[in-house]
Parts: structure tokens; C-alpha cells; sequence
């Protein structure tokens, strides 16, 4: 039988039971993946805690790679012994686990199992922040802050083969080099700088078309006063804690701003999406303009530790979960 992470409750790393659970078997439209990999990422922590709703008793994660081993009726899109990855299925802390077979993506040679558990979330949300939310294009300049994060260290990397002029912010002296060899032509340590005079000197006073914010509460409001007039605020995250209540006159009154809080959940709703995203993401991967930093590895077991340590910010990169 395979070992599962899952809580009964809300609350801390300890909630977090490794437990067995018969093994499953697909029925329609689903597929059953042996894992080799599980990805990591600040949502778990958002589930646990119960920020974001989830039905309990639940098994933690939402992304991971292995291989297929059987599949339930009417799948076409993969077959048994196709290596796959994917991500918005919720369950992933599991040795071995039911897929909607619609949201597996099958992996090129090229890419790794802990490559494409590391990045897969990651990266498709790092690609529908830079090509749908705004689009970066050569010649602007973007801030991203948590730059050595895991979403952080694809998208500066991504945004600068796009020719954006890419500043970064971090909080540690490591994680500055960590973010300068990973895309970023500036980067300001937020525990030791304040971070809007730096990017007003940067810039030449005129601001950033876009500022991407996973940091929550203690970025905000800061992050509206780097931008330039009519620029664009994408909240896409909360590890400081939640953005508080603000009157919608505060955009007017700092520069017309626009804001947005996108989530993978509504831009790669539907397989083609998904699909596109993939492509794009695997593309970047296989030239070179997009290296994956695998920081850090527990076993899948110790999952509890993983997530204190992220929640610590003691992570750099991505965290990959071992089965």
C-alpha cells in the first residue's frame, strides 16, 4: 500500500501524518502514476494552514512527475509506462496516486523527473505572469520580488531572455548572488535597503512597468510606489501574510495603477492552456534561457520539515519531495 502525507486538520508542520492507504485503482478518465518526484510549493502551506480552503481529511500537495501505471477507461492522452508531470491535481504527497488523466503532460527525454516536479508549477505560472497577465517585452524594466524563490529564480531568468531589465529583490547576501546568476541585471536585499528608493534610483525616478508580488503584507503598499503611471501590480502570492483592505482609490491616487491576484487555477483551467504553457516552459528549458535551481531535497516522509524550513524562508530555489 502506498504512504501518503495527509492532515486531518488545520495547522502547523505537525499536523502532517504519514500514513498508508490502499492502493488506488483509476476509474474513468483517470490514470495511475507511480511518483518519483513531488514538488513543493508555498500553496501546500496555504492548505495547511487553511488560508485556502480544501476539503479534510485531505492528502497535501498539487504537484509531481512519474511514470504511468494503469489507466482507467476512455484515457487517451497518456498510456501505461508514459513518464508524465502535472500540477493543480491536489494530492500529491503520495508514493503513488490518481491523475485526471486530462492534466498529466507527458515529458520530453530531455527533462528529469525532479527537473519537472521542481519547475512544472513553477514555471507555467512563471509563464502566464510574463505572457498573459503582462506581457514583458524587450526594453521594460520589471521588479520581482522573493527573486530567489522558486518562482522567483524562473521568471527573472525568463524575463530576461525576453530583454527585460529584471530587479530582484531578496533577503539574505546569498540569495543576492543566487538571484544575480539567475537573471537579474539589479538586486536589492529588502532586510538592508528599502527597496522603493533603490528601484526609484535604478530607475531614474521613473519607475517599473510591472511589479510581481508573491510577498503579501509586508510589500504592500511599497510595491505600488516603484511603479510607473498606468503600471501593473500582480499580487500572485502571500508568504509574508494577506494584502489587507485598501481603498480601490489608492491605484488613482499613486499613478492610475492597474491591479491584478491571478492564480494557475483560472489561466490553465483547460488542457489546451495547459498544454501551451508546457511547450512554452519546456522550450526555455531545453535552450538554456531558463536553468532549474534545485535547492534543496527531504523525503517525501519528512515533508513536515520541508515545509517548516520553507516557511522559515532557510529554502533557495525549488524544493523537490522524494518518494
Amino acid at each position: 500500500m502506498p504512504h501518503v502525507i495527509r492532515i486531518e486538520r488545520h495547522g502547523g508542520p505537525e499536523v502532517m501524518e504519514w500514513i498508508e492507504l490502499p492502493m488506488p485503482i483509476p476509474g474513468p478518465g483517470e490514470a495511475l502514476v507511480r511518483q518519483t518526484a513531488v514538488g513543493l510549493n508555498f500553496v501546500d502551506v496555504y492548505q495547511r494552514k487553511g488560508l485556502y480552503p480544501i476539503t479534510l481529511p485531505a492528502v497535501m500537495g498539487s504537484e509531481g512527475a512519474g511514470v504511468v501505471e494503469t489507466v482507467g477507461a476512455g484515457v487517451t492522452a497518456v498510456k501505461p509506462g508514459d513518464r508524465v508531470v502535472y500540477q493543480g491535481a491536489s494530492g500529491s504527497y503520495a508514493e503513488a496516486r490518481l491523475v485526471p488523466a486530462e492534466r498529466l503532460i507527458r515529458l520530453p527525454d530531455s527533462i528529469d523527473d525532479r527537473t519537472a516536479a521542481a519547475s512544472f508549477l513553477k514555471g507555467t505560472t512563471a509563464h502566464f505572469l510574463l505572457k498573459r497577465t503582462f506581457k514583458v517585452a524587450k526594453g521594460q524594466t520589471i521588479l520581482f520580488h522573493a527573486a530567489a524563490g522558486g518562482v522567483g529564480l524562473i521568471a527573472c531568468q525568463w524575463a530576461k531572455a525576453l530583454g527585460a531589465t529584471v530587479i530582484g529583490t531578496v533577503g539574505s547576501p546569498e540569495k543576492m548572488e543566487m538571484a544575480r546568476t539567475h537573471g537579474c541585471d539589479h538586486v536589492i536585499n529588502y532586510r538592508t535597503e528599502n527597496f522603493v528608493e533603490r528601484v526609484k534610483e535604478i530607475t531614474g525616478g521613473a519607475g517599473v512597468e510591472v511589479v510581481y508580488d508573491s510577498v503579501g503584507n509586508d510589500t504592500f503598499p511599497a510595491s505600488l510606489d516603484c511603479l510607473k503611471p498606468l503600471g501593473m501590480w500582480v499580487s500572485f502570492g502571500n508568504s509574508s501574510g494577506v494584502v489587507p483592505p485598501f481603498p480601490i482609490r489608492l491605484l488613482q491616487q499613486k499613478g492610475s495603477l492597474f491591479a491584478t491576484r491571478p492564480t494557475a487555477g483560472h489561466y490553465l483551467a483547460s488542457r489546451s492552456d495547459l498544454e501551451a504553457a508546457a511547450a512554452s516552459l519546456f522550450a526555455v528549458l531545453a535552450d538554456g534561457s531558463v536553468k532549474i535551481e534545485i535547492g534543496q531535497t527531504f523525503a517525501l516522509k519528512d515533508a513536515a520539515r520541508a515545509h517548516q524550513a520553507l516557511e522559515e524562508r532557510r529554502t533557495v530555489g525549488a524544493t523537490v519531495l522524494l518518494p
